[in-house]
């Protein structure tokens, strides 16, 4: 696009970026700025990086991007910005993180910004993001620019080749798993793998345990919960759903490459997009990843549908699962009770209350410019980014995603896995409780973990994770964690 076009596509935000400066939009408004914004390494970073140039060219705004390994995200940010060194002016991170954040009043409320900025089209940003993921108590904080929901990949042509159906259940996902690994599935002679599943430790494999439990454990809508007992905060870990949970993980290994605990999703990702996996599950960047004829080897063989579920759920108070009933699965799908994971929610962007003026008017510019649909549509259709789809006008086949080489079929089977996930009554939300990264990228982590590589067994590690779960409760008040709790997922 010409530089004139993009000038007037972004005079409206830099004009309302300053409105409160009493300033007026000049052709480089933030001339001289420089903007520090700190997010993960590798995907997430190559957009905000390879689009930070062009930014500058239209504002003189210089963003300088700060990438660290995932796991350090959060303490640094946190570090950094509750030490009152402030030397990160923005960073792009999970939005379950924002209510530790908020609680140090470290976050800018963006809520003017967003209601005086029509550039960025918000009515057109998917209601799940623009409700939940920006906002906390009714103000926003964070600009989505990212769209997240764990969703399963499979290989239609090695499925239909073996006889196995896609499916639906966590059994069937082992059943066909097992089937069919040790097949060459991309005809370079070597066995492939039934299962690829990213399951290291100390990146993002902690996700995918609660897939299952979720399933397992919620069944009557969002408002259940999936983490904790809505009665008095006890961890739902020591009880057979759990145990199951711990049970699929650890016989999928034996059907995934064998270095599978040492791979993170960026690891498996193009593991499928190469041909070499059955079955995979991961957010939405594989089906993106699947349609880029420079890395993919599964145009036009490949599907997506919403995560297995379970034909059993969690009776809550004897601690056992029972068959699915009317009553115990109003929201099952043929006898399946689906719980769709909101697994982070969606990369976004805040700012530090505590930078300068200038740097926060910058910095949200260049969030704005970000999430604008003529950035953000071409970004959600390129597996490199991280980017999945999150506005209205993303989740249906246009000639977005035509001209991105996805066919209308493959689009059918992609969005309408986001879509039945988006509007399922039976959602799994993140949780989103002070400390919440304690609970799950520390203690959750490393017991799963220890638990797949045979440190530790199955009792030890529901021991862990309930233990350390009660132990945070108590430490930080059980009964403020589970008033956060029960207004998170919007229980009574």
């Amino acid at each position: 696009m010409k530089l004139a076009l993009l000038l007037a596509g972004i005079s409206a935000f830099c004009a309302a970026a300053l409105a409160p400066l009493g300033a007026q939009a000049q052709d480089k408004p933030f001339e001289g700025v420089t903007v520090n914004v700190f997010t993960q390494t590798g995907a997430i970073q190559e957009p905000l990086q390879r689009r930070a140039p062009d930014f500058e060219k239209l504002t003189g705004a210089k963003i300088n991007i700060v990438a660290v390994p995932f796991s350090d995200l959060y303490q640094k940010v946190l570090t950094d910005w509750a030490s009152g060194t402030n030397s990160i002016d923005a960073a792009v991170f999970a939005p379950q993180w924002m209510v530790d954040y908020i609680a140090g009043g470290y976050l800018e409320d963006l809520t003017p910004r967003v209601d005086a900025d029509k550039d960025i089209k918000q009515d057109d940003v998917g209601a799940f993001f623009r409700d939940f993921s920006e906002k906390y108590n009714g103000k926003v904080y964070m600009i989505t620019l990212d769209g997240d929901f764990h969703m399963m990949y499979y290989r239609k042509d090695v499925l239909e080749a073996a006889g196995q159906k896609v499916p639906t259940t966590w059994d069937e996902y082992l059943a066909v798993a097992k089937a069919v690994h040790g097949k060459d599935m991309n005809g370079d002679g070597t066995p492939d793998f039934g299962s690829c599943i990213g399951k290291k430790r100390n990146a993002q494999s902690y996700w995918f345990v609660m897939d299952v439990v979720g399933s397992l454990t919620q069944s009557k809508g969002t408002s259940q919960g999936t983490f904790f007992n809505t009665k008095d905060m006890s961890p739902l870990v020591d009880n057979e759903a759990f145990r199951k949970a711990l049970d699929f993980l650890k016989e999928s290994t034996q059907y995934g490459p064998p270095d599978e605990l040492n791979l993170d999703v960026s690891d498996t990702r193009p593991l499928f997009a190469s041909g070499r996996c059955a079955l995979n599950l991961d957010w939405g960047d594989v089906g993106t990843i699947a349609i880029d004829a420079k890395q993919s080897k599964v145009m036009g063989k490949w599907g997506a549908a919403i995560m297995p579920g379970s034909k059993e759920v969690l009776n809550w108070d004897t601690g056992k699962l029972e068959a699915c009933s009317a009553e115990t699965c109003p929201h099952a799908i043929d006898g399946v009770n689906h719980a769709p994971f909101a697994a982070f929610g969606g990369w976004g962007g805040g700012i530090n209350a505590k930078a300068q003026d200038k740097v926060k008017d910058a910095a949200y510019a260049y969030f704005s410019y970000m999430t604008q649909p003529e950035q953000s549509n071409s970004d959600v259709t390129i597996g490199g980014t991280g980017f999945n789809p999150y506005r209205t006008s993303q989740l249906s086949y246009s000639d977005l995603w035509k001209n991105a080489g996805m066919s209308e079929e493959e689009a059918k089977i992609y969005l309408g896995a986001i879509n039945q996930s988006m509007s399922s009554p039976n959602m799994i939300l993140d949780l989103r409780i002070p400390q919440n990264q304690k609970y799950q990228q520390v203690i959750l982590d490393e017991a799963v973990s220890r638990f797949l590589a045979g440190e530790i067994d199955k009792e030890a590690t529901v021991k862990a994770v309930a233990d350390g779960w009660n132990e945070l409760n108590d430490e930080i008040g059980r009964d403020q964690q589970l008033q956060f709790y029960k207004a998170t997922i919007g229980a009574k």
